[in-house]
């Protein structure tokens, strides 16, 4: 279970409101307007304006409270800096490859941990992934023309996105190979099943390899005593149900990636 839902809010000349002084304050008025918002350093004049959050970053801890009570009760969402108890929304740290967005929240455990994170994937993530944001986006015409069913179509992203794929996102020149990749006849994989044997029922057990694999795959079968911890990191909109009785003829007519996840020997009575 997660503590919070991450979503990505349009914020592009919109009203918000944002209401403090010092470098808190200022630092999220630089966030919004970044976001290109339109900033109200009142609370009554951007209610009237139609906002529909508020980042509250007082000092005293009076005024935050009282500003975040008269905030909620107008209808908005609430920020308040340094509060979490005060929050109906954290603020992730962002990693900027535009439009690629990484947001990494610690539900406002500490923001400099998130921070820290950021900075090691910074090092990782290059640059580029933003021109391959925009050629993917710019091709989606094509590519949706050549595979109109959404299923397949995604399976053909994977295996070009894939680690050492044709557009493999860390490897340099990705974004200048898309209009190749379109151009070609790309490879639609066929159906595959991998079976994974559960060690136990902590995901962080799972390999890398085996999280890949459920994070691209279509149909997840699972053993009753599969841990929901494990499931939740399937793709959420892949198909799941029990291990069916003839396995192999299963797999046989099932589209695209199916994961077996057999849950571990001791819960199987083996």
């Amino acid at each position: 279970m997660i503590d919070s839902l991450p979503l990505f809010h349009r914020l592009s000349a919109r009203p918000v409101i944002v209401l403090g002084e010092g470098e808190g304050a200022e630092a999220k008025r630089r966030l919004v307007e970044r976001a290109g918002a339109v900033v109200f350093a009142e609370l009554e004049s951007g209610i009237a304006a139609g906002a529909r959050l508020a980042f509250i970053a007082h000092e005293e801890d009076a005024r935050a409270e009282a500003d975040a009570s008269r905030a909620r009760a107008a209808g908005l969402l609430v920020n308040a800096t340094d509060r979490p108890a005060l929050c109906d929304f954290t603020v992730p740290s962002v990693l900027d490859r535009s439009p690629l967005l990484v947001a990494i929240g610690t539900g406002g455990a500490s923001a400099g941990l998130a921070k820290h994170v950021r900075l090691r994937l910074e090092a990782i993530l290059p640059p580029s992934l933003g021109h391959l944001a925009r050629a993917l986006h710019a091709g989606r015409g094509r590519l949706r023309a050549r595979f109109p069913d959404a299923a397949q179509r995604r399976r053909v992203l994977d295996e070009a996105l894939r680690a050492g794929g044709v557009l493999d996102p860390l490897a340099a020149g990705s974004a200048d190979a898309v209009e190749g990749w379109l151009s070609e006849e790309a490879a639609v994989r066929q159906g595959a099943c991998v079976t994974i044997r559960l060690r136990s029922q902590d995901p962080d057990d799972l390999t890398l390899r085996e999280a890949r694999w459920l994070g691209e795959a279509d149909v997840v079968w699972h053993d009753p005593e599969v841990a929901a911890a494990i499931l939740d990191r399937a793709r959420a909109d892949a198909a799941r149900a029990p291990v069916p009785e003839d396995e192999s003829a299963s797999a046989k007519t099932a589209a695209g990636l199916t994961v077996v996840l057999r849950g571990p020997a001791e819960f199987r009575g083996i």
